[in-house]
């Protein structure tokens, strides 16, 4: 990730602290991001700074979210929230978004899918983990399929095992090709579909009858 003139300020609200931590120290690599606050409850929302841009909050059940996400809205109507869980269930995901979040992240995402997530909401956009989006999709969007004339056969493998919540690595494996290899075909995918981030290439997939 390019370094830009001003880091985005993030704080961590995390209930296990040692997670919490890592998750800090690791971000703190990037130097798009700098670390303002960690704390263990809602009650970290006492850590947020009037220049914090993006809080990654903790939610792993509705009562996280009622008491955290709502919370942190009315007292911080402009910080962007990304919320970090362990579960991947759609209802969980429509909770977090009709409460307030702007993004949605499973804990076993790579650290560059959350880095992601967190300067996709920095800009004014939404992020959800392309798992939990393709899942949400499946059950309730209504079925259409579009061209996919612009994807070569091997993309379209591609953006449907993406679709599937697979990293660059994962995907490799399953095809038998190198880690650059499908970054290049995921650049190209990008490129062809006009696409920043895996969960629009997951959503595109399910909508479109891929996945």
């Amino acid at each position: 990730m390019e370094s830009s003139a001003t880091p985005l300020r993030v704080c961590i609200i995390e209930k296990q602290l040692l997670f919490g931590k890592a998750i800090a120290q690791a971000l703190s690599a990037d130097p798009n991001i700098t670390i303002v606050g960690l704390a263990a409850t809602r009650d970290g929302a006492l850590l947020l700074k009037e220049r914090t841009d993006v809080v990654v909050i903790d939610v792993d059940n509705v009562d996280d979210i009622d008491d955290a996400i709502e919370f942190l809205k009315s007292r911080f109507p402009a910080i962007r929230i990304c919320a970090l869980s362990m579960h991947t269930q759609p209802e969980l995901l429509q909770h977090c978004l009709s409460a307030g979040a702007d993004a949605y992240i499973v804990k076993d995402s790579s650290l560059q899918e959350l880095a992601a997530a967190i300067t996709t909401v920095a800009q004014g956009s939404s992020y959800v983990d392309p798992r939990v989006a393709g899942d949400l999709l499946r059950r309730r969007a209504p079925a259409h399929r579009a061209s996919t004339s612009a994807l070569s056969p091997r993309e379209i493998d591609i953006i449907r095992l993406i679709a599937q919540g697979m990293s660059n690595r994962d995907i490799g494996q399953r095809l038998v090709l190198s880690e650059k290899t499908v970054k290049n075909h995921v650049s190209h995918i990008f490129s062809k579909l006009h696409f920043t981030t895996r969960s629009q290439a997951a959503v595109h997939a399910v909508r479109n009858g891929l996945a």
